[in-house]
């Protein structure tokens, strides 16, 4: 099998957050047209602003989305506001008022609005930040649903279920365009970072962990474990690269 290229994980965003959260719960769509939901991905080097969108048409009770357009914010990861919290609601302003220019005016109040925030064992707790990011989405006109520092087993959840929707394992359509099972199976995600790698993929009902994350989706049930690799990441790996070209 092919690696996924890296652009296409990144152009997912953070789908599995809006698959998981904004997608089972029927916003009213009054003008029968695009419903939006926004997704504020607070990451420990950089904040980004995904807007996604999708219709009524839904496959097996969830919904069938894509992402439309992203704002990346200016500055740092929000983490480096440690020491000046109040400012870091100011950092996101920008972007929360190019939203409202994407986004009808008359459907504001209707659209769903997330943040996830994630971090390393290594980087500070962001709570005290996260309340502060808090106040400055409260005032935004959108429908703020909260915000949240993400479990490391909810966020490998999130990037198993983001890959698989772009790879297409979910659904797909038919030469109809209806939608309709896709009968592919489930790709497992392996994710590096600097300290540790990690691989998640789906298990079988009776051999699903208690540590496992338990995800409906598109009619089925998935059940997904995350197995982590400690001190197997880019930063051993330079490390062991360094030490051999110096022997």
């Amino acid at each position: 099998r092919e690696l996924l290229p890296p652009w296409l994980v990144i152009i997912a965003g953070l789908t599995g957050i809006v698959l998981l959260c904004v997608s089972t719960k029927d916003v009213p769509n009054v003008l029968g047209v695009f419903q939006y939901g926004i997704v504020v991905d607070a990451g420990p080097s950089r904040t980004i602003l995904f807007i996604y969108q999708w219709t009524t048409t839904k496959a097996n009770k969830t919904g069938v989305i894509r992402e439309c357009s992203s704002c990346p914010v200016q500055g740092p990861g929000v983490s480096n506001y440690s020491d000046s919290p109040q400012t870091v609601g100011k950092s996101l302003e920008p972007c929360l008022n190019w939203a409202q220019k994407e986004i009808p005016a008359e459907q504001h109040s209707q659209t769903p609005l997330y943040l996830g925030a994630t971090t390393s064992k290594r980087q500070m707790n962001l709570t005290h930040l996260l309340a502060a990011l808090t106040v400055a989405l409260k005032s935004s006109p959108f429908d703020f649903q909260g915000a949240k520092i993400l479990s490391s087993p909810d966020k490998e959840a999130f990037n198993w279920v983001a890959v698989n929707y772009v790879l297409e394992n979910f659904f797909k359509y038919d030469w109809q365009g209806q939608l309709v099972p896709s009968g592919k199976g489930m790709a497992g995600v392996l994710s590096v970072e600097g300290t540790s790698t990690q691989l998640t993929s789906k298990v079988e009902e009776n051999q699903a962990p208690e540590e496992g994350v338990r995800l409906q989706l598109y009619g089925q049930t998935h059940n997904v474990y995350t197995r982590h690799c400690p001190c197997h990441g880019t930063d051993q790996l330079r490390s062991r690269l360094l030490s051999m070209l110096i022997q």
